[in-house]
């Protein structure tokens, strides 16, 4: 699949919010915000891998591709980082 079919957010560097802390659980994580007190699950093991690793990486996308993750999961990742960045537990950079 080439990338650029996919949401122009692969291309935008990201973050967790410095206020942001992540629980780890057994089906991935919790993820409190502790400025808007907002508590949201993180539910796979590999969105809680790709959410450390967005800050080390310039782009969505090359964190996706650090982690692993096949680019046939990327449109389910984007969307699912996309409901994270309104919770404001995600941030672009």
């Amino acid at each position: 699949m080439s990338t650029e079919l996919l949401s122009p957010l692969l291309e935008r560097p990201l973050a967790l919010h410095p206020q942001v802390a992540l629980r780890p659980e057994p089906f991935g994580a919790l993820a409190y915000h502790y400025g808007n007190r907002r508590l949201v699950f993180l539910q796979h093991v590999d969105m809680v891998a790709v959410a450390k690793e967005l800050a080390a990486h310039p782009t969505l996308s090359a964190a996706l591709q650090a982690c692993g993750i096949d680019q046939r999961r990327w449109p389910s990742f984007t969307k699912a980082i996309e409901s994270l960045m309104k919770s404001e537990i995600i941030v672009e950079r």
